[in-house]
């Protein structure tokens, strides 16, 4: 099977531009290929995974991937699967995040000896003439065009800024310039990003001439995997100082049943043929295909000793072994008052509700339990008596839990 193959197979792609050119660049190692991250944060998170995972298949079949942080962009701000307009940040914060994000590539891309490279768009579009700027790229966009495109048909309604409207001709110009200083010649993003990429591939042929090497690829699902980085408590970040590898691992351990084997074919590097075995799996097998999926996707971000700790953490919730490696919230005297705390404070102290009105209506809603007891009483009081060597576990819902410690 070749690579491309391997991708179809995976449900990585959704569209290209030129099917046969695209295999012959990927499959002969021959793409040097761009995706781009927008520094919007200090921290990649699990929407970015699929992302990452692509480079580094590629990579492994002698392609070259640059990494292009969006350091100009930023300034402006992506509209695409935006309901308003982004907070606009300052160049030192574009800059910290673009240093993070880096950190957080080299365990996925090897940038070593030029097999990869990392740049930053800011290099060219900050110190862009506007006049000169509009006159070289303007005249290859038609705004009837553009207001087609999905990323400004979803905004139209509730408006749409010109700071915004710029972002295409931005993103393209992009490709234009890779295209030029590093020879790039194929494009990858998400779904979401096609009318913005499709814009990169025809200003290039335009600009220099209609066989010039410039092609497409959009990823399945990938505006579906920016979803993935956002739960109800907020996003899950590959920053473990942001989500705890052993929180990382649960994310993946609690994902639905419909879609675990669909992970674990996009995400994973397990064998296809492994992975197609497990197509028939169902019922508890699928807990197991969920093990399957933390682990492997901590042990990518994390390493090996840190998602064998989340798994044996894991698994201690549900027997009566050893729970060393759960996430802990350790007490101080200060915390009790009378010998005892009550639950609501402790469920704020363990970072397991927000706000003592949500702990109040978690209790009341059956989804508090303390050592595998449902409490319901928004007035119970936790002991300091009950809180052994071992610890205490508090759960809220299926997924959250802290083991309490003096």
């Amino acid at each position: 099977m070749t690579i491309y193959d391997e991708l179809v197979a995976r449900g990585l792609i959704a569209q290209v531009t030129d099917e046969e050119e695209i295999k012959d660049l990927i499959n002969n190692g021959k793409a040097t290929f761009y995706i781009g991250f927008d520094p919007t944060a200090d921290s990649l998170h699990v929407g970015h995974f699929m992302a990452l995972c692509l480079m580094k298949r590629l990579q492994m079949a002698g392609n070259k991937p640059i990494a292009l942080i969006g350091g100009g962009t930023a300034m402006v701000g992506d509209p695409s699967g935006r309901s308003d307009m982004r907070q606009m940040m300052t160049q030192e914060t574009i800059q910290h995040n673009c240093d993070c994000f880096k950190k957080q590539m080299e365990r996925f891309i090897d940038f070593s000896d030029g097999k990869a490279l990392m740049v930053n768009n800011g290099d060219w579009l900050l110190g862009l003439n506007y006049v000169d700027f509009l006159r070289e790229i303007g005249p290859h966009f038609s705004v009837n065009r553009m207001l087609t495109a999905e990323c400004y048909k979803q905004r139209m309604e509730k408006g749409l800024s010109f700071l915004e409207f710029n972002y295409m001709l931005m993103q393209s110009y992009d490709f234009y310039m890779l295209y030029q200083k590093y020879g790039c010649n194929l494009q990858f993003g998400g779904d979401d990003q096609w009318s913005n990429m499709l814009g990169g591939t025809e200003l290039i042929r335009r600009k220099l001439g209609k066989n010039a090497c410039a092609m497409t690829i959009t990823l399945l699902l990938n505006s579906e995997g920016k979803k993935m980085g956002k739960t109800q408590s907020g996003a899950v970040w590959l920053d473990p100082n942001k989500t705890s590898p052993f929180d990382f691992y649960q994310y993946w351990r609690n994902v639905a049943d419909a879609d675990v084997l669909k992970c674990i074919r996009m995400l994973t590097f397990l064998p296809l043929e492994q992975i197609d075995e497990m197509d028939k799996w169902e019922g508890s097998q699928l807990n197991q295909a969920k093990e399957i999926l933390a682990y492997e996707l901590t042990a990518l971000v994390h390493g090996e000793e840190e998602a064998k700790k989340a798994q044996e953490g894991a698994r201690a919730l549900f027997s009566a072994g050893n729970a060393a490696n759960m996430p802990s919230t350790t007490l101080a005297a200060d915390d009790f008052q009378d010998g005892a705390i009550d639950l609501i404070s402790l469920l704020c102290k363990a970072g397991l509700v927000t706000s003592r009105s949500e702990g109040r209506r978690a209790i009341e809603q059956g989804g508090v339990s303390v050592d595998g007891e449902k409490i319901t009483d928004i007035r119970y009081n936790v002991k300091k008596e009950d809180i052994t060597e071992e610890g205490l576990i508090v759960k809220r819902g299926k997924k959250k839990f802290m083991k309490i410690c003096l």
